[in-house]
């Protein structure tokens, strides 16, 4: 039976998961969880990668330990963040996390050179303050022009692995520096940021090969033999192979985590106009597919609410607190810049309400309400772009990802946008990362059947929605919240 491994990394928690293909279901063992976080140091937010990859290879010992000698593995993580290295494969710099304030007005500053339509139109990438083109634009031009390679944080972890310099192309997208029609580095956008094509190495699909982990590592550290498999590393392009879609319906996802990413899966870019305007994205994704969707403020808000109050709740009793509160009381724009990170979300939350006359939540109950209420009716913002843009309706919407969980945003959701919710799987980022790894090593043919053998492994929960008494007012009053965006 073959030992198929997904290192899947997110902005709060990583983890390794086994899986394994028995009876023609995917059965899945978690074999090693640690937590992730960026610390601030001299004014600025960093990743310790070196954590990370320590937690990366603690956890290898564990597979070998449980008698995994030999093995695939793929490896994920978020998106935008970037490492810059030396001739001799060094970090020049500690690892800057996108949540950092150093690129606040570098959007405005960089479009003074080549406007918002031009960079769309090369890139159909939305603009997000933090994207990696806005990051390079703001970094140290010294440190840049030293630098001999800039790799995603994926791609470095790969190659400390593997020893091989590559630039995967679902999280290479997410630069904002990928042209569409060369499907390579726009030269353009690389010479507004004195920046050379060598300074990145060729751009991998995924489900290509690595080779070996590096032996010298596999020996020192009793390591399993494993595979390195390039799988697609931004983690929701992951996430979307992992949805257990049916063909013959039409239908968007919700990769539901610390951020939401409300989109479809489309054979071709959408770089148009209205696109732009609507701030919808076109990254890349396996297979030649791309991931139109739209960033939405997601499970953060929460994360940081909880982290506020010591842990004292679970995110199970924040849901169930939130569920004994009335709803659309107090109602906040979650992708207004001010909520991306803030000295406290709950003040921030407070201050908001408090400014546009609603009731101040207090309670944990009243704030955790206001999230997940807030949440569902930008879901329906965007859920009615995507099909004003597709020029087609939506019939199911899947939410996939650690929020799918949360059943009490899954019907509320249901309920604000009018139609059926499939939530689960909430392992759809690993899932995905192993589909393709599955595919790889020829166990699974083609994205069709690694999907039907996901729902077949784990059935998603169905919520219909229901009627909201008040519907039509409540949306009234959100659009005027929400007219600034």
């Amino acid at each position: 039976m073959k030992n198929y491994i997904a290192i899947d990394i997110g902005a709060s928690s990583g983890r390794l998961v086994q899986a394994q293909l028995y009876e023609k279901r995917l059965v899945l063992k978690e074999i090693h969880r640690f937590s992730n976080s960026f610390n601030q140091r001299n004014g600025h937010d960093y990743w310790d990668v070196d954590h990370i990859f320590a937690e990366m290879i603690k956890g290898l010992q564990k597979a070998k330990q449980l008698g995994i000698d030999a093995c695939r593995l793929g490896l994920d993580t978020w998106a935008v963040d970037y490492v810059l290295l030396d001739r001799e494969g060094q970090r020049l710099e500690e690892v800057y996390a996108y949540r950092d304030k150093r690129t606040e007005g570098a959007p405005e500053k960089f479009h003074a050179k080549m406007s918002r339509e031009q960079v769309y139109a090369k890139t159909g990438i939305q603009e997000l303050p933090f994207n990696t083109l806005y990051q390079l634009f703001v970094h140290d031009q010294s440190q840049l022009c030293e630098a001999d390679a800039i790799m995603m944080v994926p791609d470095y972890l790969y190659y400390l692995l593997s020893g091989r310099r590559m630039n995967e192309v679902t999280n290479a997208s997410t630069t904002q520096m990928l042209n569409l029609s060369t499907r390579e580095f726009d030269e353009e956008l690389l010479g507004l940021l004195q920046l050379r094509r060598d300074q990145f190495s060729e751009l991998i699909e995924p489900g290509q090969s690595l080779g070996m982990i590096r032996p010298e590592l596999a020996q020192k550290y009793d390591l399993p033999q494993c595979e390195l498999v390039v799988v697609p590393t931004h983690d929701t392009a992951s996430a979307v192979i992992g949805v257990p879609a049916q063909e013959g319906r039409s239908w968007a996802y919700i990769s539901s985590g610390t951020w939401s990413l409300l989109g479809a899966e489309l054979d071709r870019p959408l770089n148009s106009k209205a696109a732009m305007e609507a701030n919808y994205t076109n990254e890349w994704g396996a297979y030649g597919t791309y991931r139109f969707l739209k960033n939405i403020m997601g499970l953060w808000m929460i994360q940081e609410v909880r982290r506020e109050s010591g842990n004292a709740c679970s995110f199970s009793q924040l849901a169930e607190l939130a569920a004994a509160e009335l709803p659309f009381r107090s109602l906040i724009p979650c992708n207004d810049p001010r909520f991306l990170n803030p000295e406290s979300m709950v003040a921030e939350i407070q201050l908001y309400c408090k400014e546009t006359s609603q009731q101040i939540p207090q309670k944990m109950g009243e704030i955790a309400r206001c999230i997940f209420d807030s949440l569902a009716l930008t879901y329906f913002d965007a859920l009615r772009e995507l099909e004003r843009l597709l020029k087609r309706s939506i019939d199911v919407l899947h939410i996939v990802g650690g929020g799918s969980n949360n059943e009490l945003l899954c019907q509320l959701t249901a309920n604000v946008i009018g139609k059926t919710v499939q939530a689960g799987p909430s392992e759809s980022t690993a899932l995905g990362n192993i589909a393709v790894q599955m595919i790889s090593s020829q166990e699974v043919k083609d994205i069709k059947a690694a999907r039907e053998l996901i729902a077949r492994s784990f059935s998603p929960k169905v919520f219909e929605p229901r009627t909201i008494d008040n519907l039509e007012q409540v949306l009234q009053r959100w659009g005027k919240l929400v007219s600034h965006l």
